[in-house]
């Protein structure tokens, strides 16, 4: 396989090219490809092509915002049965300096987010291998938010879920959970609409050498920035210095906390699909809290 993915870079690269393998990532097979200047390299049967596309395409929206560091993409394409996404090898280290995460992501959801002040993406991509649906909303602001979010992320997740035969009971407390987002925005806050992430846990970030931040892994959308600081605090905290910094740079409105479990039972809906177990009952248990707090 490493001679395969060599003759694929030599085709649409140019240059000789050496592969070492660096093994799967639970989705991809990745490798380390040195020639005309190292690339990490992802590869994956090309009936899975559309999933590297959409890598790719949300790489390249992130870094046109000029906010944040991603890695470069040097070219996504299919080469027979093989579908490839070279991008920049860089060098990361896991500590990252938490105020410089927190005013680069600001800036990100501070900046003129592309759809007119709806919610959505150009296409559909993948969290994780799940299929990601972004289709636009009818409308901006509360209306639109809630619609998209209760409709293209909660029942999405409720649907794929239940097309597994998963716990019928997660569906159920679902759907009433979807009933109820209103009451979660009565205080007045109206999202406003943010590129993001999508998908902003701790292995999704790390640090150059001279301690610039770099997310790398997007599920892009325009949606609520919210959404991205809930899943940043899902497993783990962000590193110290994140909160003034963003809070600094972009706001934060005072209703979050009160709405950050709303936003992670996406993520843990997610979790159960993909990797079932402990997932289910997890999210179970907070769709219950979110209607006895509505």
């Amino acid at each position: 396989m490493d001679c395969r993915v060599a003759a694929a870079l030599a085709s649409r690269l140019g240059g000789h090219w050496r592969v070492c393998a660096l093994g799967a990532s639970g989705f991809t097979a990745n490798w380390r490809a040195d020639g005309g200047g190292p690339l990490f390299i992802k590869t994956l049967p090309a009936a899975e092509a559309d999933m590297l596309a959409a890598e790719a395409d949300g790489l390249q929206a992130l870094a046109a915002t000029t906010t944040v560091r991603v890695p470069a993409v040097a070219g996504c394409w299919l080469d027979d049965d093989l579908a490839l996404l070279a991008l920049e090898w860089l060098e990361l280290r896991a500590s990252v300096d938490g105020a410089r995460l927190g005013t680069a992501l600001g800036a990100l959801h501070a900046a003129p987010a592309e759809g007119g002040g709806r919610f959505g993406w150009r296409r559909d991509n993948r969290l994780g291998s799940t299929v990601q649906r972004n289709s636009w909303s009818a409308a901006g602001g509360q209306d639109g938010w809630i619609e998209f979010f209760g409709q293209r992320r909660l029942m999405a997740m409720h649907d794929a879920l239940a097309a597994t035969g998963a716990a019928a009971a997660l569906g159920h407390a679902v759907e009433p959970v979807v009933a109820a987002l209103p009451r979660f925005f009565d205080d007045g806050h109206v999202p406003r609409a943010s590129l993001i992430h999508g998908d902003l846990w701790s292995g999704n970030h790390g640090a150059l050498a001279d301690g610039t931040p770099v997310i790398y892994d997007p599920a892009v959308s325009v949606s609520d920035a919210e959404a991205e600081l809930a899943m940043l605090e899902l497993f783990d905290s962000p590193p110290p210095g994140f909160w003034p910094a963003y809070r600094a740079t972009a706001g934060l409105a005072p209703g979050y906390e009160r709405r950050r479990p709303l936003y992670q039972l996406h993520h843990l809906l997610n979790h159960a699909l993909l990797f079932g177990g402990g997932y289910v009952t997890q999210s179970l248990r907070l769709a219950k809290r979110l209607l006895r707090a509505a």
